[in-house]
């Protein structure tokens, strides 16, 4: 029941039966104008193309976009196997084209989502609803536009901003920084007629994955703390009083177990949770174990499906996973392999390779090695290459998952308060003044042992910027922000060359032109709007 707003009702039912040859009839409705959207059914249908768009592409693509082209995210090829055209090398080296395929795609996912909102509004602009209920409908609408335009916003910089609909002229970029003004007035216009999050079960049900007032307040808080990106203005202090905003619910508050937050049966429930794409195996769009899961290890973990063999992370980044007890550790695959226990841990019956290795202990190795003798490439040798690279259980495998689809049903969190306390800290840090909480003076040691406290983790003794970055990493990794912290720290363009084997060399290098810190606009909107304009080094 945590997902049943994102049922997409057909809103033009064809009634009756014609023969397929007789083409010249009326199209019969029972919805119109007069009729429709009046009640909350009709608005759950009509806004469920917004939430249908939204996940279809957030957890792979999007995801993809935003983690594979930093240290936090890698998927090399095996042999040649998984190349997929160099599309994956391209993200990590920074290479990447104006035809590259997520390039393309995400562009189209997010101003297509644009669009449905913008077609969404005029229905219910003409509709027969009263004020009240348009005004509030429009409010989530708009919400929902303002996160696609962060989106476009944060990957393609200068992008256009599109009200209308239907679009009668081409539209052309804008400035990075009023693309950023114009969301932050959105946020706040739509801001008084967003619900907050209830102590209620069931009204949290109904809200969960949509816009609230929480969202739009980690919203604001992120950009502010980007806004030096963004607009050339740092905005810390404001930042902090954002997520201030956040807290002033105590309906958020952080989970007992941070394992929890990210299993298959994540939800509603999770407390921690500010807004979140929901999955299932009817909404199609979260592959992480498909493509980031090891193979030999689907049968101890009680499913058996063709998976990639490849995606994990680099060694730089697991290296920060280093803090005695912590549990976030435990989301990622390294050494030894062990049966899990159906909770989120192991046991300590061992995992074999199959035959003819059957005699051998599953090991995953940290390091990645490329041979040197294709791009990105660590061979394809099963003890060895293939048992490279550390592989994230952090959305953790749903035994659910089937061939045909091999969909996870974990929810993928896009804010949550973990991310506000950081956020917070980190403002702090570069300037703006402590404040105090439900009577608790948070400074950014305080807020970082709180997620350090939760995860069992020593306490720090003390915080640097440098040091919440690497929380930052411990904290949120694979949940789409490690591209978005680099750029804001300097780093994006900082390199993190593997191994080479026998001295041979990958002919490769990371491309390290600050241009990169944006992606292109793609080829295929240059050519279809002569208004757009590339944006530089492209």
């Amino acid at each position: 029941m945590k997902k049943i707003f994102i049922a997409c009702a057909a809103v033009a039912t064809m009634i009756g039966s014609y023969s397929c040859t007789k083409l010249d009839v009326p199209v019969e409705s029972q919805y119109v104008k007069s009729n429709f959207p009046v009640t909350d059914a009709d608005y759950t249908a009509l806004l469920g193309t917004i939430y249908s768009n939204l996940s279809s592409s957030y957890a792979v693509p999007y995801w993809r976009m935003q983690d594979m082209s930093t240290d936090e995210a890698i998927l090399p090829a095996r042999d040649g196997n998984f190349d997929d055209g160099g599309q994956y090398r391209q993200l990590h080296y920074h290479t990447w084209t104006f035809d590259h395929p997520n390039v393309i795609g995400v562009w189209q996912w997010g101003f297509g989502g644009i669009n449905t909102c913008n077609r969404i509004i005029s229905v219910i602009n003409a509709g027969p609803s009263s004020a009240a209920k348009k005004a509030s409908s429009i409010a989530e609408v708009k919400a929902m536009r303002a996160l696609y335009l962060y989106f476009m916003m944060d990957l393609y910089g200068n992008v256009p901003i599109i009200t209308d609909f239907p679009v009668t002229t081409q539209p052309s970029n804008q400035p990075r920084a009023q693309v950023y003004a114009f969301i932050e007035s959105e946020l706040k216009s739509v801001l008084p007629l967003l619900p907050a999050k209830s102590s209620n079960a069931a009204t949290n049900v109904s809200q969960y994955g949509r816009p609230t007032k929480g969202m739009v307040f980690a919203l604001l808080a992120k950009m502010y703390l980007n806004s030096g990106v963004y607009a050339g203005t740092t905005r810390y202090q404001e930042t902090v009083a954002m997520c201030d905003s956040v807290q002033a619910n105590t309906n958020y508050f952080l989970d007992a177990k941070y394992r929890d937050i990210f299993l298959p049966t994540n939800g509603p429930q999770i407390n921690e949770t500010i807004f979140a794409v929901p999955y299932d195996q009817q909404i199609p769009g979260n592959q992480f174990t498909r493509f980031g899961f090891f193979y030999y290890l689907a049968n101890a973990y009680g499913f058996n499906v063709g998976l990639s063999i490849a995606m994990s992370t680099t060694p730089e980044f697991y290296n920060r996973f280093n803090i005695p007890g912590d549990d976030r550790t435990k989301t990622w695959l390294a050494g030894p392999q062990y049966y899990p226990d159906g909770n989120g841990g192991f046991t300590n019956q061992p995992v074999y390779y199959p035959a003819p290795n059957a005699d051998k202990q599953i090991n995953i190795i940290p390091t990645l090695t490329l041979t040197g003798l294709k791009p990105m490439d660590l061979g394809n040798d099963v003890l060895t290459s293939q048992s490279e690279g550390v592989r994230s259980i952090k959305y953790y495998p749903d035994v659910n998952i089937i061939q045909a689809t091999r969909l996870n049903s974990n929810d993928v969190p896009v804010f949550r308060l973990a991310d506000v306390y950081l956020m917070k800290a980190e403002a702090i840090l570069r300037g703006a003044a402590p404040t105090t909480v439900n009577g608790e003076v948070q400074t950014p040691l305080t807020l970082v042992n709180k997620l350090r406290a939760r995860a069992h983790a020593q306490l720090a003794s003390s915080i640097d910027l440098d040091g919440l970055l690497d929380e930052r990493a411990r904290e949120l990794s694979w949940e789409a922000w490690r591209r978005n912290d680099l750029i804001r720290y300097g780093l994006f363009e900082k390199e993190y060359p593997l191994p080479v084997m026998g001295g041979k060399t990958d002919d490769l290098k990371m491309n390290t032109d600050p241009t990169r810190r944006l992606y292109p606009i793609p080829s295929t909107e240059l050519k279809t709007n002569p208004n757009l304009k590339q944006n530089p080094g492209y």
